[in-house]
C-alpha cells in the first residue's frame, strides 16, 4: 500500500484507494465499514471500506476473510495483496485520520467526540465509493454506539441503500472483515514507517500506542516537552496525555485574560447597562431638524 500521499504530511488525513473497474460501477454491490487504530493513544486511526458485487458473494466468500484482529501482521498483508490481484472482484478504499486532526478536532470549542468523527468518517466514505460510481446497494457495518441509532443514522443520509449495524460485524460479514483487513494493513503500516517530525534524540520503543502498554507509557513521559507537549505522533486529546500535560506541563497565564479583568476593574461597561429595564418610559427619537436648531417642546404659552 502506497502511502507516499500521506508521509508528504503527517499532520493532515489522507485517502488512499485501489483501482475501480467497470463492473462495480454497473453491478449492484454491497460495501462493508470497519476502522483500525480506534483505542491508542498514538498513531491515526484508519477507516476503511471495500465494495464487491453481490453476485460474487460466495466468490467473495471464499477468499477466507477474518476480522484483522485475529490475524498477524504477516497474515494481513498477505490477504491484502490477494485483495489488490483480486480487482475484477473488490475494490477499498481507506482514509488516514492524523493524530493531529483526531486531537484539535476533540479539543475544539465545539465538542466533537470520538463517536460523531467516526460515524462521520464512515458516511464520507460511502459518500466516496458512491461519488466513484459505485453501484452501492447494501451497506454492513461494524458499529460504534447504539447500532440501532447507527443505523438510523446512516438510512436516514442514504435512504435508497439497505443498511445493517451489528456488533461484531467484521467476524458476522467477510466484507466487513475485508475492509477492517485494509484500514489495519494502512495503520500497521503508518506506525511501522512513521518519521518525526520534532528530530527527538534517542526515541525508544513506543509499543502497541494503548494507553495500558508499559512502553507507550514511557514514551510519552520520555517524548514529553514541558512547554511545547508531545510529538504530533500523539493524540493530545486522550486523557492519558492531558494528565501528564496537567502534571508536568509549565503553567501558562494568558495575557488577555488579565488585560480583560483590569478593564472590568476600571469601570468597563457591562452588556445589560445598554438595555433599558423593563418599566422604563421609551424615550422618543426627535428629529435632526429640531435637535440642530435647538427646538424644544413647550409645554404652556
Amino acid at each position: 500500500m502506497d502511502q507516499s500521499k500521506f508521509e508528504s504530511d503527517r499532520r493532515k488525513n489522507c485517502l488512499l484507494e485501489s483501482p475501480i473497474c467497470d463492473r462495480l460501477k454497473s453491478e449492484p454491490c454491497w460495501l462493508g465499514i470497519d476502522e483500525a487504530g480506534r483505542g491508542p493513544v498514538l498513531g491515526p486511526m484508519v477507516y476503511g471500506i471495500c465494495f464487491s458485487p453481490i453476485a460474487d458473494k460466495e466468490r467473495f466468500t471464499d477468499m477466507n476473510f477474518a476480522d484483522s484482529k485475529t490475524l498477524t501482521e504477516e497474515q494481513r498483508e498477505k490477504i491484502l495483496d490477494k485483495m489488490n490481484s483480486s480487482l475484477d472482484l473488490l475494490g477499498w478504499i481507506v482514509e488516514i485520520l492524523s493524530p493531529t486532526f483526531i486531537s484539535s478536532s476533540m479539543l475544539k470549542r465545539d465538542k466533537y467526540n470520538l463517536n460523531a468523527l467516526s460515524h462521520d468518517c464512515a458516511m464520507r466514505l460511502v459518500q466516496t465509493a458512491i461519488d466513484r460510481g459505485i453501484n452501492v446497494t447494501e451497506i454492513y457495518v461494524d458499529t460504534v454506539g447504539d447500532p440501532a441509532k447507527y443505523e438510523a443514522k446512516l438510512k436516514a443520509v442514504f435512504p435508497s441503500i439497505d443498511v445493517t449495524v451489528a456488533k461484531k460485524a467484521d467476524a458476522l460479514y467477510p466484507i466487513v472483515s475485508a475492509a477492517s483487513i485494509a484500514a489495519k494493513v494502512a495503520r500497521d503500516q503508518t506506525i511501522k514507517n512513521w518519521q518525526f517530525m520534532e528530530n527527538l534524540e534517542n526515541v525508544q520503543e513506543y509499543g502497541s500506542g494503548y494507553p495500558g502498554d508499559p512502553k507507550t507509557k514511557q514514551f510519552l513521559v520520555d517524548s514529553f516537552d514541558k512547554v511545547f507537549g508531545f510529538p504530533s505522533f500523539v493524540r493530545f486529546s486522550w486523557s492519558t496525555a492531558s494528565v501528564i500535560m496537567d502534571k508536568d506541563g509549565v503553567p501558562v497565564t494568558w495575557e488577555d485574560d488579565d488585560e480583560e479583568e483590569g478593564e472590568a476593574a476600571k469601570g468597563t461597561p457591562v452588556l445589560s447597562q445598554f438595555f433599558k429595564k423593563k418599566n422604563d418610559k421609551p424615550e422618543h427619537k426627535r428629529h435632526r431638524f429640531f435637535t440642530s436648531r435647538n427646538l424644544n417642546h413647550v409645554a404652556a404659552l
